[in-house]
């Protein structure tokens, strides 16, 4: 299958083209016998339907396309197509069913200058807009890359330009803030590294990657058929920062085309750094909040210097259930399932859903695509929100298509969508607008990292479950491509909002973001080093403002001193564990002493060198407790944990070389304790 990117960002659906009255021959008559003997008389029905949407597309009375025919159009799988319109009149069909519970979202236009405003608060500067001196916000702006303040800038001079159209005087002036009027921040920035992260070169400078052992990369590529060559991802450059030595007079390639083989996609490894990789999970709540700021920022600076406009939208906050299991906002699903099971991430149900097919339903031909019975999964629905939280529902009943049913139906209800209703135009925005596959990976990272925590965790387990059934594709007949058809309406077309045609047939474009969520997925959940290093930066400046403050207060510190020296020993705690500094002013440089508060030894020093690892630390503990911790503890995963100094908390990575941590955060205490799950 091929597509075609044309010049105005419009992806072209060859089966459905929308200005042509006429249907492409036999392509309905040869996907008819594609129906197995044991579809019933219901399934062929809901074909008919599908087909009746075919030609609701192709109507003569739709208006002409902005893009015109081409001869790869022709080979476009028509089977995969219905697959997509088949799940969608699915869709419509369930939402008919529920109609008296649907919730519209209801969008409004946003005033003139509103926007820029919503966009200061959302990336955490909020004090722009009230005046307020406050230290987060000043803390932020000292850790930005050049594009970054650039697009900082351009919002808040936007935002300030249309308060004096309004009349209304400007709470603070942008050389206030940036030192300057034209275009260019004046205050200092964070360096950045010569190798930009899209491999392009820039002359006479060398790459700075140090060297590791050849097995430590994360490798996201394919299994069988892969391209031959592979690509390397870095993260040590911001990306709106390497996007900025192409030359401005670049133009994107025309007629770009993508094709529907798995083996069309390239392969990407990221090689770790000395640091290692962190993943989202690995850092405090504090840290990936800061994260998201950076995220927001960064995302956006990253479409100013493509020269593409970063579309949100808004819409008015809409008041879901407060109890049950569909329908049910996460965040309030989640605390209702917290009071069952402490520190549980991902919706009981939703983990109940998953862990069915898992056991009984990868290898069911046709999973996901296959649709089960109507008034079952109906009455399933209406038994589960009875007898779910009484742990009376007998699982045994249900059949492996319903409890597919029930798990698109699960992400449909949600009153908002997993991917947020805010970001939904930039996710399509950046296959549309953006051409090369890497760019288009890179815009889709920051945009994961933009996720509510819940949104974020919920969509990590439907994706690890999306490439099991992939893995799976030889007894399933479910390659990623299928996949990816009939998951893209049940995350794009999201209860409550009517598709136009406009956006139906963006039926690829949305396949593609899933494909690439899907494939790349290991990558995505990695948090980029250059975002961690201006959170540490962040934590610093923050940390250099409050020891002023404190420096005059003599009471404060006579307070901390007292309780400093009433702890005499490091406490054990299951939790983030703070030791006094003063039981680390004696030890000398290159020397780290690291607590096992859960272990019969709770603390060792350790003499670090160029090569020791943290494995090699967690290894040493795990000789020294092998005979005096509980049989609880040796059966926990332990990891290093480096606490406090410029970071909150951080999970380190079993690679990641100490040395060079213990430089970057000299103030740290490390502690070995179970990883977060």
């Amino acid at each position: 299958m091929i597509m075609e990117m044309k010049d105005s960002g419009s992806v072209v659906l060859t089966a459905y083209h929308p200005h042509s009255p006429a249907r492409i021959p036999g392509m309905e008559q040869s996907f008819v016998q594609d129906i197995p003997p044991s579809h019933s008389p219901t399934s062929r029905k809901s074909f008919s339907r599908c087909r009746r949407i075919n030609r609701m597309l192709s109507n003569e009375s739709a208006p002409p396309p902005a893009f015109s025919r081409s001869n790869s159009q022709a080979s476009m799988d028509s089977t995969s197509m219905e697959d997509f319109w088949c799940e969608v009149e699915s869709i419509k069909e369930s939402s008919e069913d529920g109609s008296d519970e649907a919730t519209l979202l209801e969008f409004r236009p946003a005033d003139e200058g509103e926007l820029e405003a919503e966009w200061l608060q959302d990336v955490g500067l909020s004090t722009l807009i009230s005046g307020a001196e406050e230290e987060d916000g000043q803390a932020l702006l000292s850790t930005l890359t050049r594009t970054q303040a650039a697009a900082v800038q351009k919002r808040y001079n936007t935002y300030t330009q249309t308060l004096r159209k309004k009349n209304k005087h400007t709470v603070r002036d942008v050389r206030d803030i940036f030192g300057t009027c034209d275009s260019s921040p004046t205050f200092e920035t964070v360096p950045v590294s010569p190798v930009p992260s899209n491999g392009i070169q820039l002359p006479g400078q060398k790459p700075v990657w140090k060297s590791v052992s050849s097995n430590s990369c994360l490798d996201c590529g394919l299994d069988k058929d892969s391209p031959s060559v592979t690509e390397e991802l870095s993260y040590e450059v911001s990306f709106s920062e390497s996007i900025t030595v192409l030359p401005k007079t670049q133009e994107w390639t025309k007629n770009q085309r993508f094709k529907k083989e798995d083996s069309a996609l390239p392969k990407f490894i990221v090689r770790k750094s000395r640091f290692g990789l962190t993943e989202v999970g690995d850092l405090s709540p504090e840290d990936m909040k800061k994260i998201r700021y950076l995220s927001l920022i960064e995302l956006t600076a990253f479409y100013d210097a493509l020269g593409v406009e970063l579309k949100r939208n808004r819409a008015e906050r809409v008041r879901g259930r407060e109890n049950g299991l569909f329908g049910v906002p996460l965040t309030v699903l989640l605390e209702n399932d917290q009071k069952k099971v402490p520190g549980i991430k991902v919706p009981l149900i939703f983990q109940k859903l998953l862990l069915k097919l898992e056991e009984t339903g990868l290898e069911t031909e046709g999973i996901l695509r296959v649709p089960g019975s109507a008034s079952r999964v109906k009455n399933l629905h209406q038994e589960l929100e009875a007898k779910f939280y009484e742990d009376t529902f007998d699982w045994e009943q249900v059949r492996n298509n319903d409890a597919a049913g029930l798990l698109k139906m699960f992400i449909r209800e949600l009153p908002s969508p997993l991917f947020t209703v805010e970001y939904l135009p930039a996710f399509i925005t950046l296959v549309e607008k953006i051409s090369k596959i890497k760019l288009q990976l890179q815009a889709l990272h920051l945009l994961i990292m933009l996720l509510p925590e819940a949104n974020r965790d919920t969509a990590k387990a439907f994706l690890q479950f999306l490439k099991k059934v992939v893995a799976n594709e030889g007894k399933n007949k479910m390659n990623l491509w299928n996949v990816s058809m009939i998951v893209a309406p049940n995350l794009f077309i999201y209860k409550g909002k009517r598709a136009n045609q406009q956006e139906m047939q963006a039926a690829a474009t949305t396949a593609h973001i899933v494909r690439l969520l899907i494939r790349y997925q290991d990558i995505l959940w990695t948090v980029p080093s250059f975002l961690i290093s201006q959170v540490r930066k962040m934590n610093e400046a923050a940390m250099n403002n409050s020891k002023r403050q404190l420096m005059f207060d003599k009471g404060v510190r006579k307070l901390l001193r007292r309780k400093t020296m009433e702890r005499e020993r490091p406490e054990r705690l299951e939790g983030a564990v703070t030791f006094p500094p003063y039981l680390q002013s004696d030890i000398p440089e290159g020397v780290i002493r690291v607590y096992a508060p859960l272990h019969s030894k709770v603390s060792m020093a350790i003499q670090l060198n160029s090569q020791t690892k943290a494995k090699d630390i967690l290894a040493r503990f795990h000789c020294e407790n092998s005979h005096g911790s509980s049989q609880n503890i040796r059966g926990q995963i332990q990891s290093l944990h480096e606490i406090g100094g410029n970071i909150g908390q951080h999970c380190l990575d079993p690679d990641a070389y100490m040395l060079d941590v213990y430089r970057e955060n000299p103030q740290a205490e490390w502690v070995i304790k179970p990883k977060a799950s």
